[in-house]
């Protein structure tokens, strides 16, 4: 196809935008360099309008097709990760403290690719909006952008969402229908026991103990409470109590994770969680109380999208090269609100066999460049024909 020629002429320049933005990763909605980068290649390109500051950061292009047509969004997340890199790479991060380790350069440098390319080739009827979205990274951009007015104020129906995965073969595709990613809430255990001299723990109430217990029997909660054909984790992270070795302490704090797919399942956890932090530090004389806050609902994919980016990925890769049936994955994402918004999917595209992501030894393959910003285009002329 003409496209993927185009964009193989481009794949030096691309991967050189890419560099540029991960030796100066950015975080959350702190995005000065990244923002203005992004908008000024944008308006170099010809898009037809360039708009900052949605969601706080957040920038997005429209580009007009040939003709009237549809609205349908493509969408590059921007933060990087406040982590160390050890790479070693030429072109490794110059901010002591952050790195691009989850991958959001190669995702920002391959949709500025496929804006380019739409901007020259208009190879379709409708408009595409080209969405640049701040803190992905456990700041909601995503939300921010959607309280912001991004869909009305744009005219979106449809929105499409790729991320890289290691262990994923480079340049293959991965999808599915309904939940591909999970939920992910964070949970906050308070114990008030009673402090007592460790020689004398009969003149106290222990909650180093009081917490242990809690910790088993919510590690026990999935195998025994939750249907074993739906998906749950609980994992208990942090266990922060006392100051030295011979003082029983008058408190202890548990921290952790759930990760869900179903609603009801997420409902049932946090009101088991509650029930057995409180019945538990009861038994022993002691208080406990939950407090459990909601983090990213799961990502859930529209089933006709799904399939529309099916046959974009495989026109890109083959179909040898996308997995229709990939397991849905216990990370989240915060792509999850703006398909609670509209229809549109979210897919995977693999970065081959890599460090894992949030690892400080990773690194985008530049050589998913070409598929990547291929399937963008590609989605556009497919979805919004001329």
């Amino acid at each position: 196809m003409p496209v993927v020629n185009r964009i193989a002429d481009l794949a030096d320049e691309i991967t050189a935008w890419r560099r540029d933005l991960h030796a100066h990763p950015e975080l959350l909605y702190d995005l000065p360099r990244t923002s203005a980068l992004v908008a000024e290649r944008l308006t170099a390109f010809g898009c037809d309008e360039v708009v900052r500051g949605i969601g706080g950061s957040g920038v997005v292009g429209l580009i007009r097709g040939k003709g009237p047509g549809r609205t349908i969004a493509l969408r590059a997340d921007m933060d990087a990760l406040p982590l160390t890199e050890i790479t070693g790479a030429p072109y490794a991060s110059t901010t002591p403290g952050k790195m691009h380790a989850c991958g959001h350069d190669g995702h920002t440098a391959m949709l500025l690719g496929a804006a380019k390319i739409l901007a020259e080739t208009r190879n379709f009827s409708g408009t595409v909006a080209l969405v640049f979205q701040p803190a992905e990274e456990g700041g909601a951009g995503a939300k921010a952008m959607i309280d912001d007015g991004l869909f009305e104020r744009f005219g979106i129906e449809e929105i499409y969402g790729m991320h890289n995965m290691p262990g994923i073969a480079l340049g293959a595709f991965g999808m599915c229908h309904g939940p591909i990613m999970a939920a992910a809430d964070v949970i906050h255990i308070d114990i008030e026991g009673r402090g007592a001299h460790a020689a004398q723990p009969h003149d106290g109430v222990d909650p180093v103990l009081v917490g242990s217990h809690i910790v088993l029997a919510a590690q026990s909660l999935v195998s025994r409470t939750i249907d074993p054909l739906k998906s749950a984790v609980v994992s208990i992270t942090q266990f922060n109590a006392g100051t030295t070795d011979n003082i029983i302490p008058q408190t202890a704090h548990l921290c952790g994770t759930v990760r869900t797919y179903d609603p009801e399942v997420r409902d049932l956890i946090e009101s088991r969680l509650a029930q057995i932090a409180e019945t538990t530090a009861a038994v022993f004389g002691a208080k406990a109380t939950l407090r459990y806050v909601r983090g990213y609902p799961a990502t859930r994919n529209h089933p006709a999208q799904t399939d529309f980016a099916a046959r974009v990925a495989s026109d890109v890769a083959g179909p040898a090269a996308v997995d229709t049936a990939m397991p849905p994955r216990m990370g989240a994402e915060d792509f999850s609100f703006f398909l609670e918004q509209r229809p549109g999917a979210f897919v995977f595209i693999g970065n081959g066999d890599t460090a894992g992501l949030h690892n400080p030894a990773y690194d985008f393959d530049d050589r998913a460049i070409a598929n990547g910003t291929s399937y963008w285009v590609r989605l556009v002329e497919m979805g919004l024909p001329a």
